[in-house]
C-alpha cells in the first residue's frame, strides 16, 4: 500500500524569511527540554544562520522590486534575493537555465536593485 501525500499549498520564502520561521520554532523546543532537536533541523538553522544576509523585511522588499523589473519572475527573484549577486556573471549563473538570455542593461538594472539592499 502506498501513501500519497497531496501540495495543498506552496508558497516561496527567502532565506532570512525562512531564519524567522525556524528562530521561533527553535524557541518552543527550547522551552520544552524533554523534546529533541532533530538533526535535520539543528542543519537547517544553522544553514540559515550563517547564509542569512539581509533581515526579513528586507528581503521581502527587495523581492518585491525585483518582481516589478519585466524578465524577473517570482522563482528568480527569490533566488535572487537569497544570493545577492555581485556582477553580470553571477546573475548569469541564475538565469543559466532560462530559455532566453538578458542584455547588459537588464542584468545592470537587476544588480542596481540588488546593491541597494547590500
Amino acid at each position: 500500500m502506498t501513501i500519497f501525500k497531496e501540495k495543498i499549498d506552496e508558497e516561496y520564502l527567502t532565506t532570512p524569511e525562512a531564519k524567522e520561521l525556524l528562530a521561533d520554532i527553535e524557541r518552543e523546543r527550547a522551552l520544552d527540554e524533554t523534546r529533541e532537536m532533530p538533526y535535520n533541523l539543528s542543519r537547517a538553522i544553522e544553514h540559515v544562520n550563517r547564509f542569512a544576509a539581509l533581515d526579513a523585511e528586507e528581503s521581502r522588499e527587495l523581492v518585491a522590486e525585483l518582481l516589478e523589473l519585466e524578465k524577473v519572475d517570482e522563482q528568480t527573484g527569490y533566488k535572487i534575493a537569497d544570493l545577492l549577486p555581485q556582477d553580470r556573471d553571477e546573475l548569469r549563473a541564475v538565469y543559466a537555465q532560462e530559455r532566453f538570455t538578458l542584455s547588459g542593461d537588464e542584468l545592470d538594472e537587476i544588480l542596481n536593485v540588488v546593491a541597494k539592499y547590500e
